[in-house]
């Protein structure tokens, strides 16, 4: 069953993970030294960094409201990390509580913390699959994706800042493909992900310090963004600063001088 807690998997806590550096930067606590050595040089060289996680974190509730609202009650969310506040169920069950979701991640500390955490509404579902999603199959095809999940209705893909981490030759618009392939006519595509086209020094630096770690990541352009959502229609504003995608400026004064560094972009498959 989705909601069953299988035993944790033993973790290797001193090779550093995204998504528990992601976490150290959010000011989260389920972080090792490994993850906060690579979290710290990259702090040190590029400095507006955090600023620009907490930027991806709201893109992520602008964009699951905004998909809840459209009638969309479907969410596979890929790339989870471990839970904060504003997660993908809450958004959505706070529209509909009869939202399903399926989360996603291939590392077993961010599922154990979902398994434990991330409880939905009575009225929807919410299941937690460990995969990694260089491999679709594992995903789409998965018991508790497919009990959770009609992939005959609309549903809403949702990869936020995960697609840097998938090499260049691992095909990553091919992967995406699969997902979007999966999903019917008037389903969405929620993604962001890290570009140097803003501010190319500092986002050169952050990347090189990064990638000093286990997991590299790969900046792309714009217009290599724009890419995934072949068979999409961009929904306005379209391809954005993550920070700036369907914002407040009165709730938020300083956005005009924020160092940005990732686009976002929702899309509705044709």
């Amino acid at each position: 069953m989705a909601d069953d807690a299988p035993a944790p998997r033993k973790l290797d806590t001193t090779v550093p993970h995204p998504a528990r550096i992601y976490d150290y930067w959010l000011g989260g606590k389920d972080n090792f030294e490994a993850d906060r050595k690579v979290a710290e040089a990259v702090i040190n060289v590029s400095p507006g960094v955090v600023e620009g996680v907490r930027d991806n974190r709201a893109f992520l509730g602008r964009a699951v409201r905004f998909l809840a609202e459209q009638g969309i009650d479907q969410f596979l969310d890929i790339g989870t990390g471990i839970p904060t506040q504003g997660n993908t169920h809450e958004v959505a069950q706070a529209v509909n509580p009869a939202a399903r979701i399926v989360y996603v991640d291939n590392d077993p500390i961010v599922m154990n913390h979902a398994r434990a955490l991330l409880r939905g509404t009575r009225e929807g579902r919410t299941a937690y699959v460990e995969a990694d999603l260089r491999e679709p199959d594992s995903i789409l095809k998965h018991p508790d994706t497919l009990a959770t999940l009609d992939f005959g209705r609309p549903i809403a893909v949702v990869i936020v800042g995960t697609l840097m981490f998938i090499r260049d030759e691992e095909d990553p618009f091919g992967i995406v493909r699969r997902y979007t392939d999966a999903s019917v006519p008037g389903s969405y595509l929620a993604i962001s992900h890290v570009t140097g086209d803003f501010a190319p020094e500092s986002l050169e630096a952050f990347a090189a310090a990064y990638n000093t770690g286990p997991v590299p990541l790969t900046l792309r352009t714009g217009a290599e963004i724009s890419r995934f959502f072949d068979g999409f229609e961009l929904v306005e504003p379209g391809l954005v600063a993550v920070g700036e995608w369907r914002s407040d400026p009165d709730e938020d004064p300083f956005l005009a001088n924020r160092v940005h560094g990732g686009y976002g972009a929702v899309g509705r498959k044709l």
